[in-house]
C-alpha cells in the first residue's frame, strides 16, 4: 500500500514535472516562433519599404518630367498670347493715331466753317439792317399812298376792304358754281348715257304687270244678320275668332262688311279665309272655328312653301335653304304701298340679273341679292329694326355669302355701300318701286309731299316762284336773275337736293331744276 501511495505520488510528481516542462518548452517555442515571425515581418516590411521608395522615386521622376513639359507648354502659350497682345496693341495704337489725325483735320475744317459762319452772320445782320430800313421806308410810302387813296375815293380802309372782299367772294363763288356745274353736267351726261343704255336694255327684256292690291282685308257679307252670328252669344264667336287667328275683327256701321286688321300678313290671310269659309258654311261656333283655323293654317303653310319654291325656280337660284324659301313665300302676302313684295323682289332679281350681265358681274349673285333684298319684311312685324338690317341678319344666320349680306344691308343707304352690288340693288329697288302704278299712296300724303317740296324750295333767298310737277317727281325753281348768278343757281340746286334728301321720305328720285333767265322787254310805239 505504501508502495502504491509512493507510486501515485511519484506519478503525480512526474505529471506535474511533465506539465511544467511542457509549459516551459511551449513558452520557449512560442518565443522562438514569435522571433521568427518578427524577423519575417521585418524582412517583408523592408521589402515593401524598398518597393514603395523605388515607386515613389519613379513617380517623382515622372512628375518632374511632366511638370517640366507643362511649364514649357505654358511658357509657349504665354509667349504666343503676349505676341498677340503686342500685335493688337500696335493695331490699336495705329488706329488711334489715324483717328487723332482725322480729328485734327475735322477740327481744322470746323474752325474754318465757324469762321465762315461768323462772316455770314455779320453779312446777314447788315442785310437785316438794310431790309429793316427799306421796309420802314416802304411802309411810310404805303401809308402815304393809302391816305391819298382814301382822300381821293372818300372811303376809309375798312369799307374799302369789305368792298374788295365782297367782290372777290362773288367772283369766286360764281367761278366755283360754273366749275361745279360743268363738272357735274359732264359726269351726269356720261353716267346718264351709260345708265340709260343699260337700264333701257334691261327694261326692254323684262316687263311685268302692275296690279293694285287691297291694303285692308274687308270681308263682304250676304246680309247684316251675319254680323250677329259672327259676334255670337255674349261675343263668344268673335272672341274665339280673334284668339285662334291673332287678329282684330272690326264690326262697325259699314253695311254688309267686316274688316280684319293685323300687322302679320299671314295671320290676316288665315283670318280672311276662315271668315269666308265660315260665311259660306253657315256654321259659326268656337269648335268649328278651331278646326278650320288649323286646316287653313296648314294649307297656307304649304302655299307659302310652294310660292317660295316657285320664286326661287323662276329666278334660277340653287342651294337656297328651306327656311329662306319659306320666308320668301311669306312675302306673297306682304304689301308695301299696295305693291306686292314678292312680285317686287322677283322684278328686282330679274333687273339685277340683266344689268349684272351687261356690267360683267356675277349674274347668279346679283339675282340672289335681288330676290333676298326685302326678305326682312317677312318678319319685320316680329323683330324690331329696319327690314334691311333684319334681312341681313337672317341671311347671315343661314350662311349666305358676305357680298349678298352686305348688299341687302345697304340697299336703303343705312349702311355705306362697299361694292357694285350694293349700288346696283338700290337702283333696281328704286326702278321697280317708282314705275307708274307700281305703288299707290293716299291723296293726303301726296298733297303733303307736294307742299313740303314747294316749302323747301321757297325757303332759299332769291327764289321768285317754285312749282312741283310730275306728281312730285320734279321741282322747278325760278330765281331772280339780279340776285342769283349762274354759278349760284347751280349751288342752289345742290342745296335744295340735300335739303330734300335730309327732310323728306319719298319713293324713287326727285329732279330739281333751277331756272334763271333775263328778259329784255320794250314797246314799239
Amino acid at each position: 500500500m505504501r508502495e502504491i501511495v509512493l507510486d501515485a505520488w511519484a506519478f503525480a510528481v512526474f505529471v506535474v514535472v511533465g506539465i511544467g516542462l511542457g509549459a516551459v518548452i511551449g513558452f520557449v517555442l512560442a518565443k522562438w516562433a514569435q522571433r521568427l515571425q518578427q524577423g519575417a515581418d521585418m524582412k517583408a516590411s523592408d521589402k515593401i519599404r524598398g518597393d514603395a521608395q523605388r515607386e515613389a522615386e519613379h513617380i517623382l521622376r515622372e512628375a518632374r518630367v511632366s511638370a517640366r513639359s507643362e511649364v514649357l507648354k505654358l511658357r509657349e502659350e504665354c509667349e504666343h498670347e503676349l505676341k498677340d497682345r503686342r500685335r493688337e496693341q500696335s493695331n490699336v495704337e495705329r488706329r488711334l493715331a489715324q483717328r487723332e489725325e482725322s480729328l485734327d483735320k475735322r477740327a481744322d475744317a470746323l474752325a474754318e466753317k465757324t469762321g465762315n459762319l461768323e462772316r455770314q452772320e455779320k453779312d446777314i445782320a447788315a442785310l437785316k439792317e438794310r431790309l429793316g430800313n427799306r421796309e420802314a421806308e416802304l411802309q411810310k410810302s404805303i401809308e402815304k399812298q393809302i391816305d391819298e387813296l382814301q382822300r381821293i375815293s372818300g372811303l376809309d380802309r375798312e369799307s374799302a376792304c369789305n368792298m374788295l372782299l365782297e367782290k372777290l367772294q362773288n367772283e369766286v363763288r360764281n367761278e366755283a358754281g360754273l366749275m361745279v356745274r360743268n363738272i357735274v353736267e359732264e359726269a351726269r351726261n356720261r353716267a346718264e348715257t351709260e345708265a340709260r343704255n343699260i337700264l333701257t336694255y334691261a327694261i326692254q327684256r323684262y316687263a311685268s304687270d302692275c296690279t293694285y292690291e287691297r291694303t285692308t282685308a274687308t270681308i263682304p257679307l250676304p246680309s247684316d244678320e251675319l254680323k250677329g252670328r259672327i259676334i255670337g252669344r255674349e261675343g263668344r264667336n268673335i272672341r274665339a275668332l280673334e284668339t285662334a287667328t291673332g287678329v282684330s275683327i272690326l264690326i262697325d256701321d259699314t253695311p254688309e262688311a267686316v274688316v280684319i286688321s293685323c300687322f302679320d300678313p299671314i295671320r290676316k290671310e288665315v283670318a280672311r279665309r276662315l271668315m269666308e269659309r265660315l260665311i259660306a258654311d253657315g256654321r259659326i261656333h268656337p269648335t268649328r272655328i278651331e278646326e278650320l283655323t288649323k286646316k287653313i293654317s296648314k294649307e297656307l303653310d304649304e302655299e307659302v312653301s310652294a310660292a317660295g319654291e316657285a320664286a326661287v325656280l323662276e329666278v334660277g337660284l340653287h342651294g337656297v335653304p328651306q327656311p329662306l324659301i319659306k320666308l320668301i313665300g311669306r312675302l306673297k302676302h306682304r304689301y308695301s304701298f299696295s305693291q306686292n313684295v314678292l312680285q317686287h323682289s322677283l322684278e328686282c332679281a330679274h333687273f339685277m340679273g340683266l344689268i349684272a350681265a351687261e356690267l360683267g358681274l356675277d349674274v347668279q349673285k346679283a339675282k340672289r341679292i335681288g330676290l333676298f333684298h326685302d326678305i326682312g319684311k317677312a318678319v319685320d312685324h316680329e323683330i324690331e329694326g329696319p327690314h334691311a338690317q333684319i334681312g341681313a341678319d337672317l341671311l347671315r344666320k343661314y350662311n349666305e355669302a358676305k357680298d349678298v349680306v352686305a348688299a341687302v344691308a345697304a340697299h336703303h343707304g343705312e349702311v355705306e355701300a362697299t361694292s357694285p352690288y350694293d349700288i346696283l340693288i338700290s337702283a333696281c329697288d328704286t326702278l321697280s318701286a317708282s314705275r307708274p302704278g307700281a305703288r299707290s299712296e293716299t291723296t293726303e300724303l301726296y298733297l303733303k309731299r307736294l307742299e313740303q317740296l314747294e316749302e323747301i324750295a321757297n325757303s332759299f333767298p332769291g327764289v321768285e316762284n317754285c312749282f312741283a310737277l310730275q306728281a312730285g317727281r320734279e321741282v322747278r325753281v325760278a330765281v331772280i336773275p339780279e340776285k342769283i348768278s349762274e354759278g349760284e343757281a347751280q349751288i342752289m340746286a345742290r342745296d335744295i337736293c340735300q335739303r330734300i334728301e335730309k327732310e323728306m321720305t319719298y319713293p324713287g328720285q326727285i329732279k330739281v331744276t333751277v331756272i334763271r333767265e333775263t328778259r329784255s322787254v320794250d314797246y314799239a310805239k
